[in-house]
């Protein structure tokens, strides 16, 4: 396979890779049902039981320049501490691969590589992703303005990058889901587009 280093201006839709750091969040969000007090600290402790998990998704994007809405669909990897994986299927294959601060973006035969340490806007978004799979409060409140809202039957969680560079690539993150189950994401971009998910957690091997 063909690798070539990935420079900011030759990523194949950059906007696409943020949104795919966020979505690794969403398939192994669970609250404990039988929790006496649900707050985010009870979020974050369940998060944490979770080493690793599978899901399907179909994402749903809608871009100013375009007359309808890009509906795309695959599989989600995740595996603590820091290996996240999006697969697209369909409408065309392409692979994105988080390994510690090496992002892989395989698309076309083609692999392209981009190390986070050479871009910490990007980072300090993966980084919150990151903190929000392993359950640390701490980091993800350092990176979002964080706030949890509804009961264990219908809930939000809603990100608001700190970061001023993050700002500038999205707005914020919304994470709606019922008792243990994300049922969506939403992402609003500062430039007008968004996208929303849903995501199926996979339990067969």
């Amino acid at each position: 396979m063909h690798r070539t280093h990935l420079t900011p201006a030759s990523i194949p839709d950059r906007r696409r890779l943020l949104l795919a750091m966020v979505l690794f969040a969403a398939p192994w969000l669970a609250l404990p049902s039988h929790a006496a007090e649900w707050n985010l600290d009870a979020l974050m402790q369940a998060l944490a039981q979770h080493k690793s998990g599978r899901a399907s998704f179909v994402e749903t994007k809608t871009m100013a320049m375009l007359d309808a809405p890009i509906e795309s669909s695959g599989e989600l990897r995740f595996a603590a501490p820091d290996f996240l994986e999006m697969r697209t299927l369909k409408p065309k294959p392409q692979t994105i691969i988080l390994l510690a601060n090496q992002l892989t973006v395989e698309l076309g035969g083609r692999s392209h590589q981009l190390s986070l340490d050479d871009h910490p806007d990007i980072a300090v978004l993966v980084d919150s992703i990151r903190a929000t799979l392993n359950g640390d409060r701490k980091v993800l409140q350092r990176d979002y303005v964080v706030s949890l809202s509804g009961d264990a039957a219908q809930w939000t969680l809603n990100l608001v990058p700190v970061d001023a560079r993050a700002r500038k690539r999205v707005r914020a993150i919304r994470i709606d889901g019922h008792q243990g189950q994300v049922r969506s994401i939403a992402v609003q971009q500062t430039d007008g587009d968004h996208s929303l998910m849903t995501i199926r957690e996979r339990t067969d091997p």
